[in-house]
């Protein structure tokens, strides 16, 4: 359980691309706004700004401690605010299922600043902490379940897939030979295995050794990527003709997941090249806003180092 610690206000959270995803998604007093990945509340309090009054906010999250910086929200918000706790790729499913309709939908995937900035979440490499990484403390598969359950095989295939770790295989074969001695539990525990599993040079490259494997375990633990392809047909369903999707990724296995959706969709014909005339009669269902992702500038670089992977993808719902 995690212990009772009061929040930070949503004012100390600074939300990454803010200035690009009020522009982009274009929110107009009297729309219903969805924030499917609320945490701390950055951008949705700019986007119930935009609302001026009149209107309707969503918010949407797994994670319990995401309904305290709700309720500061709310009472500031000005407008009619909902919360709505859960993955979002359900919710948002399950509120296209009953015919809710939303105007702006955005997700901004990945952990929060609100999970890392609680070492006791053992999100981080560089604090000692409990081996979890749970979004949702209620599910039941930890960061320590996978380290100390999962064959040498898996182990690599996800430090490779997801953390597009170098070292994968040597990390999981120290991973399991020290495991037979010991189980994992803390978090610094592990990256002192992971440092002594790779070459000396590469301990002093680029960003922290550990980096990538507590990325790859972080979106194992969560079905980060199974979330996002869920989440995106289900939020396009939402959206009203000419209702705006924003989407921020951190890494380049979303990215990708992200623009291959919003390319399909707004594609439309599906029919083989060599067919000489169209027979699928598929109408695209969007018109991209962004060709190329929209990236943190030097200005909020300098405010905030924490921009510096993001990427904003923005589509428009057309009217077929």
């Amino acid at each position: 359980m995690l212990p009772n610690v009061l929040p930070h206000s949503t004012s100390d959270h600074t939300p990454v691309l803010a200035d690009e995803v009020r522009d982009l998604l274009a929110v107009q007093p009297g729309e219903t706004v969805v924030d499917a990945t609320f945490g701390a509340g950055g951008h949705a309090r700019l986007l119930a700004r935009d609302l001026h009054g009149s209107g309707k906010l969503v918010a949407i999250d797994r994670d319990p401690g995401a309904r305290a910086h709700f309720d500061r929200f709310k009472a500031q918000a000005g407008v009619d605010v909902r919360f709505l706790r859960g993955d979002f790729a359900l919710v948002l499913t399950q509120l296209s299922m009953n015919d809710v309709k939303a105007d702006a939908i955005l997700l901004d995937i990945g952990v929060s600043s609100m999970q890392i900035d609680r070492p006791e979440r053992g999100f981080s490499y560089a604090t000692d902490a409990p081996l979890d990484m749970r979004m949702d403390p209620s599910s039941e598969i930890t960061a320590a379940t996978i380290v100390n359950t999962w064959d040498e095989k898996e182990l690599a295939t996800i430090f490779r897939r997801f953390g597009e770790e170098r070292y994968a295989g040597p990390i999981a074969r120290a991973i399991v030979r020290r495991r037979t001695e010991q189980a994992f539990f803390r978090t610094l525990d592990l990256v002192n295995v992971i440092k002594m599993a790779i070459p000396t040079p590469a301990r002093f490259g680029e960003g922290h050794p550990a980096k990538r494997v507590f990325q790859a375990l972080r979106i194992a633990v969560n079905d980060e990527l199974g979330q996002l392809e869920a989440a995106l047909p289900a939020a396009v369903a939402m959206l009203r003709p000419g209702g705006r999707l924003a989407v921020i990724s951190f890494h380049s296995l979303e990215d990708r997941i992200v623009k291959q959706f919003m390319v399909a969709g707004a594609k439309g014909c599906t029919c083989p090249p060599d067919f000489p005339i169209c027979t699928c009669h598929r109408e695209p269902e969007l018109r991209l806003v962004t060709r190329r992702p929209v990236r943190p500038s030097v200005d909020e670089l300098d405010r905030n180092p924490r921009a510096a992977s993001s990427r904003l993808r923005v589509a428009v719902r057309t009217d077929s």
